[in-house]
């Protein structure tokens, strides 16, 4: 005679083990359904995770198959719209909070299995610390070098890789401005 029990039947050659399997068991001897644990994006724990004075809103959290990318508002400098002022009020907290940044890194990392990427900005002044510049692999005819070339020709980028980026960027722009 077979056992009743809620939910579909398992899977063969699938069981639970370890933590998951002790939740899992815990939870049916309670006589309720089993719950899992939701994983949580990247924007979600880093919004949890950061120290709330070092931002003034919530930071940008741009996540792609290698990297995570956290970009913060920094408060102004008092009396100062100058884009040097803003620089340094960025290199300040670049090294002010380097150690704290550091740690949450390490965590986000062993999490999600990226590396992160960490910027500021004040206004339209955005810098970018130590990030990823992720070699691609393509296959381009004739007339895709050709255009690469040019580019290069015109002084627009110093090699095709250069141009190819210069290429992806221009995309990106006309993309932003089109999804608003």
């Amino acid at each position: 005679m077979r056992e009743a029990h809620d939910g579909p039947p398992p899977r063969a050659g699938l069981r639970a083990t370890g933590t998951a399997a002790a939740a899992v068991s815990g939870a049916r001897a309670a006589g309720s359904r089993p719950t899992c644990r939701r994983p949580t994006t990247p924007t979600a724990w880093f919004a949890g995770r950061l120290p709330d004075d070092w931002f003034t809103g919530a930071p940008s959290v741009d996540v792609d198959r290698e990297e995570i990318t956290v970009v913060g508002e920094l408060a102004a400098p008092e009396g100062s719209d100058d884009t040097a002022a803003a620089e340094g009020r960025i290199s300040r907290f670049r090294e002010d909070t380097r150690g704290e940044r550091m740690a949450i890194a390490d965590e986000a990392q062993r999490r999600y299995g990226r590396s992160v990427a960490w910027g500021a900005s004040i206004g339209e002044t955005r810098v970018l610390f130590t990030h990823l510049a992720v070699p691609v692999m393509t296959r381009l005819r004739q007339p895709q070098r050709q255009v690469l070339d040019t580019l290069v020709d015109a002084g627009v980028a110093r090699s095709r890789s250069e141009a190819l980026a210069w290429c992806v960027r221009l995309v990106g722009e006309h993309t932003e401005r089109l999804a608003r």
